[in-house]
């Protein structure tokens, strides 16, 4: 019970350490192997980790979280083409100075 209870713990304080931030794709994007269609994602964003989310699909994947000396202006996405289709390079996050570099 006491191991249980300790899990729980540190899993909680992870969740509470996620930012949560929105992206729009506007056309059929990549992250991992999955295909993302167009819409509007959830980004939950961890240290090395991020979890895009759209109702019921979901995809992980490792990212590295860099830091810009200025605010971007609006969120973009970052495209680099894999196989004939778009994947998902980077995304920088409007409002902030966080940029996420996916590693595909």
């Amino acid at each position: 019970m006491k191991r249980f209870l300790v899990a729980f713990a540190i899993l909680a304080l992870s969740v509470a350490s996620a930012k949560t931030y929105s992206v729009t794709l506007f056309q059929p994007s990549h992250v991992g192997g999955t295909e993302l269609k167009a819409g509007e994602y959830k980004l939950d964003v961890t240290d090395t980790k991020v979890v895009i989310s759209n109702g019921k699909q979901k995809v992980e994947q490792t990212v590295k979280v860099e830091n810009s000396e200025s605010k971007f202006a609006s969120t973009t996405v970052r495209y680099a083409e894999s196989g004939g289709k778009l994947a998902i390079q980077e995304i920088r996050l409007g409002g902030t100075t966080t940029k996420l570099v996916f590693s595909n």
